[in-house]
C-alpha cells in the first residue's frame, strides 16, 4: 500500500476536520514548524501535566505532519536533487521522471508519518510526543535528544524501547520497496534505513534546541507561533 493509500485509508478512517481540531489542542503555543519548513506537531514539554493521547490523537499527529505544506516543500527539494543526481533511474528523467522522484519522496514521508506517528503507537500503546526536555547542560540535552530515538513513553507515562520508532520506520522502509522500482537489494535498504534513523535522530535534537535558537535569531527572522 502506498502513502496516498494510508492517507485516503485515514481520510475515510478518521474526519480530518476532526484530527485538526484534536492536533490543535494539543499546544496553542507551540510553533507548527521550525524555521517554516521543518514540521513541528508533536513536540510537547517534558515538564507539562499531559493527559494521554487517544489512537484519534496520535492519528492526528500523523495527519497534520503528512498534510502540512512543508512536506510538499520538502518532497519537492528531494525529488529535485534525485532529479540531478539520477536516482532510481526507472524513473527517467523530464517532468514524468521528476513527478514520479516527488510522488516517492512524498509516499515516503506519509507511509513513514503514519507508520510510526499513528499505526504503530495504536496498536502499541504507546506516545509519538517528542517530549522537549529543556533543561540541563547542552551535552545531556543533546544526548537526550538523540535517545528519544530508542527510548518513548508509553501511555501511561512508562519508558519503553522505541518499537514505535524503529520497528515502525523498517515496516515503511518495506513499504517503500513497493514503489521504489530500484535500489531493493537489502545492502541498499540497510543505507536508507540507516540514512531514516539518522534523519530522525537530527529532527529531535531540532526539536530540542528549537526555543534556544529561535531566541537568538533576530525577530523579524524568527517565526512566530501560526494560529
Amino acid at each position: 500500500m502506498t502513502g496516498f493509500s494510508l492517507c485516503r485509508l485515514a481520510a475515510v478512517v478518521v474526519s480530518p476536520l476532526t484530527l485538526c481540531a484534536q492536533a490543535n489542542s494539543r499546544s496553542a503555543t507551540e510553533d507548527k514548524r521550525i524555521l517554516g519548513i521543518f514540521t513541528n506537531h508533536r513536540t510537547a514539554e517534558e515538564s507539562a501535566a499531559l493527559t494521554p493521547l487517544t489512537p484519534r490523537g496520535k492519528l492526528a499527529i500523523a495527519w497534520e505532519d503528512t498534510t502540512d505544506p512543508a512536506i510538499f516543500a520538502q518532497s519537492a527539494f528531494l525529488a529535485g536533487i534525485g532529479q540531478a543526481v539520477d536516482s532510481n533511474p526507472s524513473f527517467r528523467q523530464g517532468m514524468g521522471g521528476y513527478a514520479k522522484r516527488f510522488g516517492a519522496a512524498y509516499a515516503d514521508f506519509s507511509v513513514q508519518n503514519f507508520m510510526t506517528e499513528g499505526l504503530f503507537p495504536v496498536m502499541l500503546h504507546q506516545d509519538p510526543r517528542y517530549f522537549r526536555r529543556h533543561k540541563g547542560s547542552g551535552p545531556s540535552r543533546l544526548a537526550y535528544a538523540a535517545g528519544r530515538l530508542f527510548v518513548t513513553r508509553t501511555d501511561s507515562g512508562q519508558r519503553q524501547f522505541n518499537y514505535s520508532e524503529v520497528a515502525g520506520g523498517a515496516a515503511s522502509l518495506a513499504v517503500s520497496d513497493f514503489y521504489h522500482p530500484d535500489g531493493r537489494n537489502l545492502g541498499d535498504n540497510m543505507q536508507r534505513y540507516a540514512l531514516q534513523l539518522g534523519f530522525d535522530a537530527a529532527s529531535n535534537v531540532l526539536k530540542e534546541f528549537w526555543p534556544d535558537l529561535k531566541r537568538k535569531l533576530p525577530r523579524k527572522l524568527a517565526p512566530q507561533p501560526q494560529p
